[in-house]
């Protein structure tokens, strides 16, 4: 059988060492070697011997979930073989988090992750009751993320002279260790004749780096009963 189908890009290839690579741009392979955690339904295909446990809130500080339900559902992949992760065919990128490094990222942004790396549910300081944009997972640890974006991702320098403002629903993370809190762009009576749409931003200071996609968070589809 011919088809540009077979090309070697797109076969599956043997891994050679334990851990996340890339298959192609919408999606990361896993070879388990023991444990790892992934978002739940985020599986697209396994071989081997692997076995795949919900973790559901309050199982322990990695794993837990705000008290408002915000967070991330996380599921562990555990035994010997590989896993293909990928979610709503978004763009995925692997980020090396090192020992003294710190990254907030959005819950809705993270596809799969070494054991090695410690995640817990932080409220964003000075981000009120802004919605998304209130709880974030917090990485610290050394090891692999894999994270997802629907589009190309743009990655903003913050520093100390220039601040920057994101849309909440935008933001996919940022270095753990800036400073946050909200800014109104518009008037209270601006806000009150309709405004642009775009009233509270997360404004960003210190020295570090922002994370926001090409798109805002679509609304959940009503479903059918």
């Amino acid at each position: 059988m011919k088809s540009d189908l077979f090309a070697t890009e797109n076969m599956a290839q043997q891994a050679t060492a334990p851990g996340m690579t890339l298959q192609n741009a919408k999606s990361v392979k896993y070879a388990v070697n023991g444990e790892m955690y992934a978002r739940q339904g985020a599986m697209i295909a396994f071989r081997g011997n692997l076995q795949f446990e919900r973790k559901g809130q309050g199982i322990g500080g990695m794993l837990k979930r705000a008290v408002t339900g915000e967070g991330l559902p996380l599921m562990a992949v555990r035994g010997q073989g590989e896993a293909w992760f990928a979610h709503e065919a978004e763009n995925c990128f692997i980020i090396d988090i090192e020992p003294n490094d710190a990254l907030t990222i959005n819950g809705r942004n993270v596809l799969c992750f070494d054991p090695t790396l410690s995640y817990e549910i932080k409220t964003v300081k000075g981000a009120g009751m802004t919605g998304g944009g209130l709880f974030n997972s917090l990485f610290t640890g050394y090891g692999k993320l894999a994270v997802i974006c629907d589009g190309n991702p743009i990655v903003i320098p913050v520093s100390a002279q220039a601040p920057v403002y994101v849309d909440t629903d935008a933001v996919v993370g940022w270095s753990a260790h800036l400073g946050t809190s909200l800014h109104r762009s518009q008037s209270v009576g601006s806000m009150l004749r309709g405004g642009s749409g775009e009233a509270v931003q997360l404004m960003l200071q210190g020295e570090g780096f922002v994370i926001i996609r090409p798109s805002e968070v679509t609304p959940p589809k009503a479903t059918a009963h």
